[in-house]
């Protein structure tokens, strides 16, 4: 008798694909985007938010663009530390979603709405992952952020310790996708472990920073190595 095998998981779209894709599936589970954060991190990315915001160093008031903004999770923390966020989001649902008195526009992030030298800072939460040319999205980063100005990358990580890194990628591959799936779009939870894979190794994503017209370049682990955080500030153009 045949033994029966789970089908294997699509490729993971490129291009132009990637684009419809994305903006569909964060339409979808835009709704219950929050709740299922919350769960499945344990509450943990408020604390991760919190820390990309004071990581800025910037003056009270400063202008800082939150790039795929959601449902506003950064722009809120932003506001409550005395900065002016606005954000932009691919997903008319998630900003439909959106629970933030910052101004917000539906934008591609590889082509954003604002003049050169706009911002004083720049914010991405979980994002990087997603975009279609992400040295692209570096390249405006670059545009839009001022000389000396700031950008805080919150991402997606995986422990360096063995042991965690395994627990944690039965967790994230398996645990995740099925709270997704009972509490929001289980096909876009099965989704967004395998987008992992769309980030390049940590060295080569750090100098794709450095390229893009950035300097002081710091990656920090945060809870156990789980999450990352990229700080850097814009060098002289």
């Amino acid at each position: 008798m045949a033994r029966l095998t789970a089908p294997a998981d699509p490729p993971l779209p490129q291009g132009d694909a990637k684009v419809q894709a994305v903006r569909e599936m964060f339409d979808a589970i835009a709704p219950r985007y929050d709740l299922v954060n919350r769960v499945m991190t344990f509450r943990m990315d408020v604390g991760w938010r919190r820390t990309t915001v004071r990581s800025l160093g910037l003056s009270r008031d400063a202008v800082v663009i939150d790039v795929a903004a959601g449902t506003g999770d950064l722009c809120r923390e932003l506001d409550a530390a005395g900065l002016q966020p606005v954000g932009i989001d691919l997903s008319w649902g998630m900003l439909a979603h959106a629970s933030t008195d910052a101004p917000l526009a539906q934008a591609d992030a590889l082509r954003m709405p604002f003049p050169d030298g706009a911002a004083a800072g720049l914010t991405c939460g979980f994002a990087l992952r997603n975009f279609v040319d992400l040295g692209g999205f570096l390249a405006e980063a670059a545009r839009v952020v001022r000389t000396g100005g700031r950008i805080g990358l919150l991402e997606v990580a995986a422990p360096a310790n063995p042991v965690l890194r395994w627990g944690h990628g039965v967790y994230f591959g398996h645990v995740v996708p099925r709270i997704g799936g009972l509490l929001s779009n289980a096909a876009a939870y099965r989704y967004l472990p395998r987008s992992v894979a769309y980030l390049p190794a940590t060295p080569d994503l750090l100098q794709l920073i450095r390229d893009a017209g950035f300097a002081a370049v710091e990656r920090r682990a945060l809870s156990g190595g789980i999450s990352q955080l990229i700080t850097a500030t814009r060098s002289s153009r």
